[in-house]
């Protein structure tokens, strides 16, 4: 292993320690000059690379036309390791006093990511070293030191590609999301101006509402005028207003459809983000606190069905569409080990698999009780249903029901790998002593066992999504692997 830290790359000098596995060093430092890490890396691209951040030392290398294999991410290894249930308590407790909060400038605050003083590239050399040290101790004293070293291997791969992805770009076609967009919008307006069709809808909403001074962005104006037309709403938000089915509400639907659209996947998006017919969106690893990524700009990984047709595949190339069917549900079958669901989703659909084995009448219903068992629904077709589906999966059913008794009662729950939920914080334990004590109101009662319940649902769903997106990340990093094995194109 090769140790990069000090610096900031390309311009800045760097120095390099060759490594053992362990983070010990295995070799005299080298020192490089600013503008001299790439083409060191070239010479050593079969080296598995340990650095502060791939998402600020990698970029630059990828854009000189150098690819690493393999690396190890201190900071997104840092954010599961210090957090792991599998892991010894105080293992980090030696290390740097390290501040907890954003490292990256998209990442989401509740990744409980970590910052480096000084600056997340700068990172000095010993204490680069230390942290290799401490995290490969907290591996190999961990309850699970496979799972944690394949987890933080999959991480980091995911880094790596994320910069790969980010670089390269997807395949645009901006003269085909440009006729959509006319179409769908009208022609392109002129500066803050909305749309000709999207204003068109505006008016009609205005027309229907009976006002003309309406301005269908503003909440306040929207739910006012929503009123005065008879409706007893608090809100205007889609939750709110779904079920209620009037001439307003319907004409604040086509209106909120065309204008997302137009914000969200607009002329000036496709200004921003596409450059040279490639689609340049930025994906965070670790950017949601389940473990799956998250986006930062360009919106890659949901873009509405509307605007893909864009996605064209350059001349002489194909596009290759995968999609892991049922993942979520799979994934809960695996971690209960319920054989009877295990063999439902034998074939390529596990919902009509449930429905051919007489649990629910239709494949609808299938998918509903099983997705309301995982985000734990507890009302309409779910709540109805999951019954049969205890009846049929207990393993599986239990796992999640367990689960979300523990996220009920404040605990946390760690994926088949190792990364392990946030502890709830300190207003939320309050809340529910407040709620606990002799003379508590009814209120405060009420708002107890809502937090505790939200609490419940996302643990529930935190240990069958998190080991789902470390079932994706292990996937990407193989995909990854062999795809850099391919003998190149001759004519590329």
């Amino acid at each position: 292993m090769l140790l990069a830290a000090r610096g900031v790359f390309p311009d800045d000098a760097v120095t390099v320690v060759p490594c053992d596995d362990d983070g010990a060093a295995a070799g005299e430092p080298v020192a490089l000059p600013g503008g001299a890490l790439a083409r060191y890396v070239a010479r050593h691209q079969d080296e598995r690379w340990a650095w502060p951040d791939t998402a600020t030392w990698y970029p630059a290398l990828v854009e000189r036309g150098v690819r690493v294999l393999r690396c190890h991410d201190l900071r997104l290894s840092r954010a599961i390791l210090a957090a792991s249930g599998y892991c010894r308590p105080g293992v980090f407790s030696a290390g740097p006093a390290w501040r907890q909060g954003q490292a990256h400038p998209a990442a989401r605050d509740d990744a409980a990511l970590f910052d480096w003083p000084g600056g997340e590239a700068t990172l000095g050399l010993d204490e680069a070293g230390r942290e290799a040290r401490l995290q490969a101790e907290a591996i190999r004293t961990s309850a699970h030191p496979g799972r944690l070293r394949l987890l933080v291997a999959a991480e980091s791969a995911g880094a790596l590609a994320a910069v790969e992805m980010t670089w390269a770009g997807i395949p645009w076609r901006a003269d085909v999301h440009d006729a959509m967009l006319r179409r769908v919008l009208g022609p392109r307006p002129r500066g803050r101006e909305r749309p000709a069709l999207v204003e068109k809808a505006a008016e009609h909403l205005r027309t229907v509402l009976g006002t003309t001074a309406l301005n269908p962005d503003s909440p306040a104006e929207l739910l006012a005028a929503l009123r005065r037309s008879g409706l007893r709403v608090d809100s205007t938000s889609a939750h709110t207003l779904e079920g209620v089915d009037t001439p307003a509400t319907r004409a604040l639907a086509d209106y909120r459809r065309l204008a997302r659209l137009w914000s969200a996947n607009g002329w000036t998006w496709q200004d921003r983000w596409v450059q040279g017919g490639r689609l340049h969106a930025e994906y965070v690893p670790g950017g949601v606190v389940t473990g799956r990524w998250a986006g930062h700009g360009g919106g890659a990984l949901q873009l509405p069905k509307k605007v893909r047709p864009a996605v064209v595949a350059d001349p002489g190339w194909k596009l290759v569409v995968a999609d892991a069917a049922q993942l979520d549900p799979r994934i809960l079958a695996a971690l209960a080990d319920d054989r009877a669901m295990i063999a439902a989703g034998a074939g390529s659909d596990l919902y009509r698999g449930i429905v051919e084995r007489g649990v629910v009448p239709d494949r609808r219903r299938a998918k509903v009780a099983m997705l309301g068992a995982i985000y734990g629904a507890t009302t309409g077709d779910s709540a109805r249903l999951m019954p049969s589906l205890a009846a049929a999966f207990p393993r599986a059913i239990g796992l999640v029901e367990a689960a979300a008794a523990t996220g009920r009662a404040g605990g946390v729950v760690t994926t088949r790998l190792g990364r392990t939920a946030p502890h709830p914080g300190a207003a939320w334990r309050q809340l529910q002593r407040r709620a606990a004590e002799p003379g508590a109101s009814a209120a405060l009662a009420h708002a107890a066992r809502r937090q505790a319940g939200d609490r419940s649902r996302f643990i529930r769903n935190f240990v069958v999504q998190g080991t789902a997106a470390e079932w994706a990340l292990c996937w990407l990093a193989g995909t990854r692997a062999r795809l850099a094995g391919l003998a190149p194109r001759r004519d590329d």
